[in-house]
């Protein structure tokens, strides 16, 4: 009854498809051949548009702190990490659909259901609404940041559109969001199926590539002249505590793939299901690929001056010719992608919070008044966050980083060590252990370094 439930079990299509069947493995939304308003004439997800979705879901806000992975670890080990990465999250992937498809589960929350009962069905939905929440009110706040500026420490940081027609109330971040919100957000999040995303989520790949490109360009340029210098190929690592700051990117690089909450979704709407395991591997080897680029040129751009999120770099004087343009164009690129990337969070996030307050209720998308109800409040709540609480983001840092490694690698690791079935192999089991460990070794860095932080940070405020 969450993320990703779209139809009855495959291979069941019967008249008992037709009828509504209450219980944690029934679809929140009709099947992609019930006649239910028009839905009847969806005949499946193509593979294209499957693989830009959950390339969309992958890569977020996350590609921005990749360089500053580079500044610790060094280029070789950094990049060796963002590769092995992948290859974990892809078996992390496969455990939930192997076991899916044995349990005849058609969502992530009908195989928790089947797993650990009610109860762990309600732990990955309550997961899944921390992690996407978390997620989208920080994109909206990034979206005001880079659009309205931003005023930190007593400085004020200009956003695109006040540097480039000044000051004005409607280039204010309240109005800005509001548009954006009622322009952008709310259209696309009243979509009923994740494959009508699949161009919006095309576009905004192709915005991270931009990004990308320009850093390329950028970077060549300067290598031509001179003016970048080698950067650091291992690791620098001088006394104990600077060994320990090597733990501090693992946050980092764990939760740089989670895009489980959706695999479910697009794995029910496309045309051949078949192909699943191919649009897996073609969205990481993609998404994995951007990373890369991304931190290898963004490291060597910037080097030691690397910010814990890069796009704050491109705020400073880059210079080469055209340097402002450039650092608009990056700018508003990212802006415009995660605008993009919104929408692909937020249907995870109104199918689990329909699952957890009607788990007994019909199929989502044949109560439009459900549907819409959910989907308006959600988009309230998001905004409301971003431009009335500053402190989320605080807040965030702590259950963000422990809902995902959860639901990324905990709960896949989870269902493989209770093996219900029977299937998992000696590999598989060992596989899941060092996903938990590494999940949880993740989280203990991600909660110390937060509240260290915060601890440096609030002496200064009281004095």
């Amino acid at each position: 009854m969450t993320v990703g439930t779209m139809k009855s079990a495959r291979g069941k299509k019967s008249q008992k498809s037709k009828e509504v069947i209450v219980n944690e493995k029934s679809p929140l939304l009709p099947t992609k051949h019930e006649g239910d308003g028009g839905l009847d004439e969806f005949n499946g997800a193509s593979f294209s548009g499957a693989v830009f979705n959950l390339s969309t879901t992958i890569v977020g806000a996350g590609i921005m702190a990749l360089p500053a992975t580079m500044k610790v670890l060094g280029l070789i080990l950094g990049i060796a990490m963002i590769i092995f990465m992948a290859f974990l999250t892809e078996a992390s992937i496969e455990f939930l659909l192997r076991f899916s498809r044995v349990a005849k589960s058609v969502s992530y929350g009908g195989l928790m259901g089947d797993a650990f009962g009610k109860y762990g069905r309600m732990l990955l939905q309550i997961c899944v609404l921390v992690n996407n929440i978390g997620v989208l009110v920080v994109y909206m706040i990034i979206i005001g940041d880079v659009l309205s500026g931003t005023t930190s420490s007593g400085i004020h940081h200009p956003g695109v559109l006040e540097g480039w027609f000044g000051e004005h109330w409607w280039n204010g971040r309240f109005f800005v969001l509001l548009v954006t919100t009622l322009v952008i957000f709310a259209p696309l999040a009243s979509l009923k199926r994740i494959d009508s995303l699949s161009y919006t989520s095309a576009l905004s790949v192709a915005l991270a590539v931009v990004f990308l490109v320009i850093t390329v360009g950028i970077t060549v340029f300067k290598l031509i002249n001179g003016t970048i210098l080698m950067p650091r190929l291992l690791p620098d690592v001088t006394s104990v505590t600077s060994f320990f700051n090597l733990f501090t990117v693992v946050p980092v690089l764990v939760t740089a793939y989670i895009c489980h909450y959706n695999v479910h979704t697009i794995d029910n709407e496309l045309k051949d299901n078949t192909q699943i395991k191919a649009v897996v591997r073609t969205s990481l080897a993609l998404c994995s690929s951007v990373y890369v680029m991304t931190s290898l040129f963004g490291f060597l751009l910037f080097g030691d001056a690397t910010l814990d999120d890069v796009l704050a770099n491109f705020d400073t004087d880059l210079g080469i010719p055209y340097g402002s343009l450039l650092n608009d164009a990056v700018r508003v690129s990212y802006a415009a992608h995660l605008m993009l990337v919104f929408p692909i969070v937020f249907f995870p996030l109104r199918l689990n919070l329909d699952g957890l307050l009607f788990p007994s209720a019909s199929p989502l998308a044949s109560d439009n008044l459900r549907f819409a109800s959910l989907s308006t409040g959600l988009v309230v709540i998001t905004f409301l966050g971003a431009n009335f609480i500053p402190s989320i983001w605080d807040a965030f840092q702590f259950t963000g980083a422990t809902a995902a490694v959860c639901i990324g690698f905990i709960f896949p690791a989870a269902v493989t060590l209770k093996d219900r079935y029977g299937i998992a192999m000696k590999r598989d089991k060992i596989l899941s252990i060092l996903m938990i460990v590494l999940a949880v070794f993740s989280n203990l860095v991600a909660i110390y370094s937060d509240a260290y932080a915060l601890l440096k940070k609030n002496p200064s405020h009281r004095e």
